[in-house]
């Protein structure tokens, strides 16, 4: 299977995808940890896929998404963002919109709490 095949089938067979430098439990840069801490203390369930442990998924989803930094974030197979994206949506709101209409849970306490911690 190309990488292609297995970026499509990823994103397309979990809700939430986080393509990340390290794991959400063990990230490997300020930024993967950034984004997989927002969606760790929303609670929302994803799936993070290292792209550290392969060179083709690392360059592969670079040119599926046509975005040249790492993380990338998808809900329901839509590309969403980096993470200054990730974070500008979740200070803003748009986030928790984007997830409340792709029917993905989420603690909307917690994202309240994230914004008031960055009013």
């Amino acid at each position: 299977m190309s990488a292609t095949d297995q970026i499509k089938d990823t994103v397309t067979s979990h809700d939430v995808v986080l393509f990340m430098k390290g794991t959400k439990m063990m990230p490997q840069c300020g930024f993967s940890s950034r984004v997989a801490g927002v969606l760790n203390f929303m609670g929302v369930e994803f799936t993070d896929v290292n792209v550290l442990e392969d060179a083709e998924i690392r360059q592969g989803i670079k040119d599926f998404s046509d975005w040249p930094t790492i993380p990338q974030l998808y809900v329901k197979g839509e590309f969403v963002g980096g993470c200054d994206i990730v974070t500008e949506m979740t200070l803003s709101g748009e986030l928790d919109e984007l997830l409340s209409s792709k029917g993905i849970a989420f603690d909307k306490a917690a994202a309240d709490k994230i914004r008031e911690a960055n009013a």
